[in-house]
């Protein structure tokens, strides 16, 4: 999509953090932009920050209530006419271990974090279908999506899940003109981490005191939403599958691709009937996957 003028934007939990970069962006190319989150303080800190402009309207969500997602996608439409571009992005942090018992925190953070891009998807990316003009979905994983982030199981699931819904919802969308991106951010200065100032931190002795001290310290530098909000914006522009910004991941990234190629087998032949069937499902893959996005 290169044409961003006077188009609709609806961003969930889009009212801090990377939402609200991007949120801010898109007003700046000149779209009417939905900023739907669950958060009061949130809220009326986004009022706050874009009083004045006419292009902004703000919805209290729950992205995971489908119903709620409904009216709002209807009072989106009601607002502005119509929707272009669909940013899934709302999220929770924690969630929970993988062993631990609990089940109330986990199911939080899967129904937040994966059914609120799934929900936000399929109530309204047939609105975006339906009008004929094209799109773009910008659904936000994580870091935590390609790489372990050890103790907290329910959010890496989640994350995960975000990637490889996203792929799907890719190749669903293709021959739409409909462009999907996935997001994987990983430090940016968020609400979803806070942050406590140099040398008031109190964090616990040993190597998990040590762990938490250094991600405080990568938080100090972290990435403005601003900054993430405009690589979205380019990358919506191309049509990425995926977004990532924060070169510091490459290294791990490349050694887990190595460490997943070299457990294939490397002996033994393959039935001619199931290297055909691979051939030409990848062969339908790819000829979606470069199917150009509307303008």
């Amino acid at each position: 999509m290169q044409n961003f003028e006077g188009k609709v934007a609806f961003v969930t939990g889009g009212a801090s953090g990377i939402g609200l970069g991007m949120a801010r962006n898109f007003l700046a190319e000149g779209m009417k932009v939905v900023i739907a989150d669950w958060n009061d303080d949130h809220l009326a800190q986004a009022r706050e920050t874009l009083a004045g402009s006419n292009a902004v309207h703000f919805i209290k969500l729950d992205v995971s209530d489908r119903e709620q997602m409904r009216a709002a996608a209807q009072e989106a439409l009601d607002t502005f006419g119509k929707i272009h571009v669909l940013c899934n992005n709302a999220g929770v942090g924690g969630g929970g271990a993988a062993d631990d018992p609990d089940f109330d925190e986990w199911d939080k953070a899967i129904s937040v974090n994966l059914g609120g891009v799934i929900n936000g998807s399929k109530i309204i990316v047939p609105i975006i279908k339906e009008q004929g003009e094209g799109g773009h979905v910008v659904n936000t994983s994580s870091m935590a999506g390609i790489v372990p982030l050890p103790g907290l199981a329910a959010y890496s699931t989640s994350k995960y899940a975000v990637r490889g819904y996203t792929e799907s919802l890719r190749l669903a969308l293709a021959a739409d003109g409909i462009g999907v991106s996935c997001l994987y951010p990983g430090a940016v200065r968020t609400a979803l981490v806070p942050v406590p100032e140099e040398g008031e931190e109190d964090v616990p002795d040993g190597p998990d005191g040590e762990l938490l001290a250094q991600l405080f310290a990568a938080m100090r530098v972290a990435m403005d939403p601003m900054d993430m909000g405009a690589a979205v914006i380019e990358a919506i522009r191309e049509n990425r599958p995926h977004i990532l910004t924060h070169a510091e991941f490459l290294d791990e990234v490349k050694a887990r691709n190595r460490a997943i190629e070299d457990a294939f087998p490397d002996n033994g032949e393959v039935p001619e009937a199931r290297t055909q069937f691979e051939n030409t499902r990848r062969s339908v893959v790819d000829e979606l996957l470069a199917i150009p996005a509307k303008d």
